[in-house]
């Protein structure tokens, strides 16, 4: 490649590089990136540069914060506010927007708690760097961070691990901080992890205080919603649609849509990423439903809420009875989209369509059963006397012999083989007479018929001797009396002359 040729490659690349860098910016000015665990990034705040949590978590000295745990804390003191007080729209209520600024400081604590997460992390690393992939919880790790400080060696002996955390993991820390290659923190670096940690902790617990509150009004202002989403999602469908009254204009497949947020997940895996999943996604009812069926559950919750937030808008159910059957109807639904398919039962086969046959029976029947039965010239083959040796028939036959045919008994007459009647083969009528007319006198030629060479037309007589004769002289005039008194001849009938 040439000189000329590589400095055309290189504008070229730096051409792609401007035009990439275009699109991002574009991108970025129209959608707030957020990062794996779901928290915004606005400005990307660097954790290993700080000496102290309290520059990147501001919230926790806040006034702000102050003056909304003194609302919660005076509000709550007071006797809680009867349904049948509130008067036209919620949001003119002005105990609703506390609950509004409540549930948004309660977004803001998450954020904070996943700052000092990573602060926390960031530092204790050095010290434990397996305890990271050990504990994902962000919770669990800054407690077991705060029990273990920088002697390892309570990991086995610590009652107050073992509550915090399953057993199976208490073995796995154990057996990791013994093989561990961290080295100790500084104990200026350790004062500021266990600053960090104290503060994590108290946030965790402002938050369920604030959550506790908002749980306990949410079922005065919207007690049918509440029933079915539950008081803290319920809060945060209120506070992005812009009130109760807001929220009952929508339809449902835009409330099933709202607090939706497009994720930046550049380098991590798009497998379980959920699109089109808002607030109502986050709901018990969805996240106790099987994978299969979470998102035909999202519409069905977000369906009821439509519904729900229509009649918490007009007041004019605030007992939530309403609410608790919307609840019921939707597991209900679940439940019945949850049941295995019907067994499929084994049914009989059907009654055959031919109809039986009937059996032949009768005298003649018993006859032909007769004729074609044992003979008893097969009954003699199969007959053996006892304790005589028999013949064989053959060399090639061994143990093939004849039985008892032909053979004498003890008593010294002969016993042969019976004829027995009814299986003698028997000739037919038609048969019979062609053979009564073969014997004849002097017998016949063999130019005509086919009968044996010593067939002859000459007989021998007692008075004249040789004597030659027609041999169908005694058939012709026997013709006309074989009609009636021949033996094969049978029975007939006579009709009576009809005079004419």
């Amino acid at each position: 490649m040439s000189l000329a040729d590589e400095l055309l490659a290189d504008l070229e690349e730096a051409a792609r590089e401007e035009d990439d860098e275009e699109l991002v910016n574009a991108y970025k000015e129209h959608v707030t990136p957020m990062d794996h665990d779901g928290v915004k990034n606005d400005q990307q705040v660097d954790t290993v540069k700080q000496s102290s949590v309290k520059e990147i978590a501001k919230l926790h000295d806040s006034e702000d914060l102050r003056t909304l745990l003194g609302h919660i804390e005076t509000v709550q003191d007071r006797s809680n506010t009867s349904k049948s007080n509130i008067v036209g729209p919620v949001e003119q209520d002005p105990e609703y927007k506390l609950i509004v600024s409540a549930n948004n400081t309660v977004l803001k604590i998450d954020n904070e708690i996943y700052l000092i997460h990573k602060f926390i992390r960031d530092r204790y690393t050095k010290r434990f760097p397996e305890l990271e992939s050990l504990v994902p919880d962000a919770l669990d790790y800054i407690a077991t961070v705060l029990i273990l400080k920088n002697d390892l060696s309570k990991s086995k002996s610590s009652e107050e691990l073992v509550q915090r955390l399953n057993p199976a993991t208490v073995m796995v820390v154990s057996v990791s901080a013994a093989t561990t290659a961290g080295k100790e923190l500084e104990s200026s670096v350790m004062e500021a992890v266990v600053e960090a940690c104290e503060m994590a902790q108290t946030l965790h617990e402002i938050k369920t205080k604030i959550l506790t509150y908002v749980e306990s009004r949410m079922s005065l202002i919207a007690p049918n919603l509440s029933a079915i989403v539950g008081a803290s999602i319920a809060a945060r469908l209120m506070g992005i649609s812009g009130g109760l009254t807001g929220l009952s204009k929508m339809p449902a497949c835009n409330i099933q849509v709202l607090g939706a947020q497009k994720t930046s997940m550049s380098g991590f895996s798009s497998i379980a990423v959920n699109p089109h999943c808002g607030l109502v996604f986050q709901s018990e009812i969805v996240q106790k439903t099987v994978p299969d069926l979470k998102r035909k559950a999202a519409k069905f919750v977000a369906a009821k809420a439509s519904l729900a937030a229509r009649v918490d808008s007009n007041h004019s159910c605030p007992s939530g009875s309403i609410g608790l059957q919307f609840r019921e109807e939707i597991l209900l639904k679940l439940n019945k989209l949850n049941e295995p398919p019907p067994v499929k039962q084994t049914k009989a086969l059907p009654a055959p369509i031919d109809v039986p046959r009937k059996r032949r029976g009768g005298r003649r029947f018993r006859k032909m059963k007769a004729r074609l039965g044992e003979t008893e010239l097969r009954k003699q083959a199969n007959r053996m006397n006892f304790g005589e040796v028999e013949d064989d028939l053959n060399q090639e036959d061994l143990g093939f012999t004849l039985g008892n045919i032909g053979k004498s008994s003890q008593t010294g007459s002969i016993r042969m083989a019976q004829i027995d009647k009814k299986t003698e083969v028997k000739l037919s009528k038609s048969l019979q007479r062609k053979l009564a007319k073969d014997q004849v006198h002097g017998g016949r030629t063999t130019v005509r018929q086919q009968l044996s060479g010593t067939a002859s037309s000459v007989a021998f007589t007692p008075l004249e001797g040789l004597e030659i004769k027609n041999p169908n002289a005694a058939a012709e005039n026997s013709a006309g009396q074989d009609k009636y008194f021949a033996a094969t001849s049978g029975f007939l009938s006579v009709k009576p002359i009809v005079p004419k």
